[in-house]
């Protein structure tokens, strides 16, 4: 029996751990439906863990404290997910038991052990049981005892494995959820895997290499998981620095928990690290960075990837857009970093929807930034887009009132072409300015007439309320269907063509002379022509255009000039 470890052992034990798990991720994302059906609970963990793996690959550390420190901050900056931010919480409470420890034996194990619950529990804002933290929690209740009979390293991770497999074979019956899916919760199998390649390191066995297993495995029942099930649909997470490192997040974590579910945060003296479930991630982010600066977003979309899970298909994340620009890279090899000035002025959009994109290019945008209410991007997309742009001028439309200051950020670092950001607060207004584009105008001609142009259009938006609230002198109940106007509330209702009316009759679209009606992603061609159908009713006067945007978020975009 290995009684204690050292800094070198302990250092080959959290990287044995990331290969183990990294080998099993399919059949943990196979078990994956708590607390939303998005089958990515292996990649996140697995993901999470290799950062860590990552930071001590390579190094040598004085003692198994250091080894630990450094292993939470990875963990923490390179979480993933629910299941991923709970993981570096786990190691961040393992990591504090332990850092004034040289070598740690069985009984130091244990109290980590323990010291990792409790840091988990303590972030998460609804604890809910027959999860990971179930599991860990038993797990390291029988390490403290199996502790007290034998203090060895070896002999307490054992005994920890083994209660941890009784109890995640139990968390079927405890989580509705996973009774109805029928299967053990992925999150407590993923981090018994963890616990079981350090185990294997232990007793000298090679470290796994593949990226798969050909052993069978459990699944779920994605089919019977419905994405009308998940109440809010954007996956978050972020990583904020703190201005102050005893900065109060309990106020961040009651408003958070206000707008989502799924809450966690874990945090360390220099950051925090957020997850949450939300309809309203741009809210997320904003009143998080209060408390510091933004540092890295991740924001993906629970319900399509419920979606293709239950069609049989891969799930889409974040992860995939890595290989996405790599192949574009590499399609594009031949392309300077930087464009060389072919013509006078260009143009940069920010957009989200395969419609507006191909609006934006028929208008004569060079290049398009993807981003909007959802997702904002930063000033290094901005910028890489302006780099990309062959032009002497070029013109930024932000396109939402969250992306203006991202982007004439822009205006000081482009050294080698002119940046004009334009105040688009919204996609119409963007479209509008473009319309005014002439390119054989100066520069102050041009300017002038694509602000001029920006102004003259008025922007409605229909969206829905993801809980019960009371805003602007409105009762909001979950569920509402909620008309906005200039980003002010117009109105709600239960009725989606009800409200529609109600907004095709107020005085800006009554005085238009012309109406454009951008449809989401989430609305069909014939619901959007009954709209269309809607509108022309009621404006007799105007003229309506209906075009596909493929919008997130919104499920019509309305313009009227």
């Amino acid at each position: 029996m290995v009684q204690t470890i050292d800094a070198a052992a302990f250092q080959k034990m959290v990287i044995h751990a990331a290969a183990a798990i990294n080998q099993q991720k399919q059949p943990i994302n196979d078990l994956n439906v708590f607390p939303v059906p998005d089958g990515d609970t292996g990649t996140n963990m697995s993901l999470t863990i290799a950062a860590a793996a990552t930071e001590l690959r390579g190094k040598e550390y004085a003692s198994v404290g250091q080894v630990a420190h450094a292993s939470a901050s990875a963990l923490l900056r390179g979480a993933r997910g629910n299941s991923g931010v709970i993981l570096s919480l786990l190691f961040r409470g393992f990591s504090k038991a332990i850092k004034d420890r040289v070598t740690m034996d069985g009984r130091d194990l244990a109290i980590a052990l323990d010291f990792g619950v409790a840091a988990a529990y303590k972030a998460v804002m609804k604890p809910a049981e027959g999860t990971i933290l179930t599991v860990s929690r038993l797990a390291a209740t029988k390490a403290a005892a199996a502790a007290r009979d034998n203090n060895s390293v070896q002999a307490v991770l054992e005994a920890a494995i083994a209660e941890g497999e009784k109890a995640l074979a139990a968390t079927i019956d405890m989580n509705p959820v996973l009774k109805k899916a029928g299967v053990v919760d992925a999150g407590g199998k993923g981090f018994l895997v963890i616990l079981q390649g350090m185990l294997d390191e232990l007793n000298g066995l090679p470290m796994p290499e593949m990226d798969h297993t050909d052993e069978p495995n459990d699944k779920a029942d994605f089919v019977q998981m419905s994405a009308e099930e998940i109440t809010f649909a954007f996956d978050t997470v972020y990583i904020v620095r703190k201005n102050d490192p005893d900065v109060n997040l309990e106020p961040l974590r009651e408003y958070l928990n206000s707008i989502g579910d799924s809450l966690v945060i874990g945090e360390d003296d220099e950051a925090f690290k957020v997850h949450v479930h939300t309809n309203i991630p741009g809210a997320a982010l904003t009143e998080s960075q209060k408390y510091g600066t933004l540092e890295l977003a991740k924001i993906e979309n629970m319900r399509t990837q419920a979606d293709d899970l239950a069609a049989g298909r891969k799930a889409q994340s974040t992860d995939d857009l890595e290989q996405i620009e790599q192949e574009l890279e590499h399609q594009e090899c031949a392309a300077p970093a930087k464009a060389a000035p072919e013509k006078k002025f260009g143009y940069v959009a920010v957009c989200a929807g395969e419609g507006l994109e191909a609006v934006f290019r028929d208008l004569g945008v060079d290049a398009l930034v993807g981003g909007g209410q959802t997702m904002n991007p930063s000033t290094e997309d901005i910028l890489k887009a302006i780099d990309a742009t062959p032009a002497e001028i070029v013109y930024v439309l932000p396109n939402n009132k969250n992306i203006i200051m991202a982007a004439e950020q822009c205006t000081r670092l482009c050294e080698d072409k002119k940046v004009i950001v334009l105040p688009t607060k919204t996609v119409p207004q963007g479209i509008s300015a473009m319309l005014a584009v002439d390119p054989d105008a100066s520069e102050e001609d041009n300017t002038a007439a694509m602000s001029e142009a920006l102004t003259q259009v008025r922007t409605s938006e229909i969206t829905y309320a993801a809980r019960d609230s009371d805003f602007g002198g409105f009762a909001i109940k979950e569920g509402d269907y909620m008309a906005l106007e200039e980003h002010q509330l117009f109105g709600v209702d239960r009725d989606l063509d009800t409200l529609l009316t109600r907004l095709a009759q107020s005085d800006s679209h009554q005085k238009a002379e012309f109406i454009s009606i951008f449809y989401g992603a989430d609305v069909t061609e014939e619901q959007a022509k009954q709209t269309e159908k809607l509108f022309a009713n009621a404006c007799p006067n105007a003229e309506i255009s209906l075009l596909p945007g493929g919008q997130p978020v919104y499920y019509y975009m309305i313009s009227a000039e």
